[in-house]
């Protein structure tokens, strides 16, 4: 069974977004072994400067990168990336499988980014949107979206 990770800066504030959280999660557990691990997000100034926002930055991306598994195929979330459909991350999804990955981990940063290096030696980076979410939000969107992704490469009845 494959492992998914979705490691991310910070914790679910709203209860909402915890509530939406939780049904995806005990969902993808007929389907993967799911985790989410939160590291802790920087707490900078009101008004941060270009300096503190990129130092901030990389504190939390060096949390990422102790929390990454060995091998796993990594999938940071930017603006930047890659925007797929959702038959489009299924067969992303399939293809780390295929190749051998037993672990494919999303990296989702806090509300000024991702550190660079992690998207750099991403072999996807995975856009949602041209549009700017909350990061906590986006958690609750990835997860419905890899629960899509296994429905698809199943062939259940959830994505029509």
């Amino acid at each position: 069974m494959l492992n998914v990770q979705i490691i991310c800066v910070g914790k679910l504030k709203e209860r909402y977004l915890s509530d939406g959280c939780s049904e995806y999660l005990k969902r993808l557990g007929a389907f993967c072994r799911i985790q989410v691990i939160e590291v802790d997000e920087e707490r900078l100034p009101d008004r941060p400067s270009p300096a503190q926002i990129a130092a901030g930055i990389e504190r939390e991306g060096r949390r990422i990168a102790a929390k990454l598994p060995q091998g796993a195929y990594t999938v940071p979330l930017c603006i930047e990336g890659t925007m797929l459909d959702s038959p489009g991350l299924a067969r992303a999804i399939d293809r780390a499988a295929v190749e051998g990955k037993s672990c494919i981990a999303f990296l989702i940063g806090g509300s000024f980014g991702l550190w660079e290096p992690l998207k750099q030696s991403a072999p996807l980076r995975l856009s949602m949107s041209r549009m700017t979410f909350p990061h906590q939000l986006a958690r609750m969107m990835l997860l419905e979206q890899v629960y899509r992704a296994f429905q698809i490469n199943s062939n259940g009845k959830y994505h029509k």
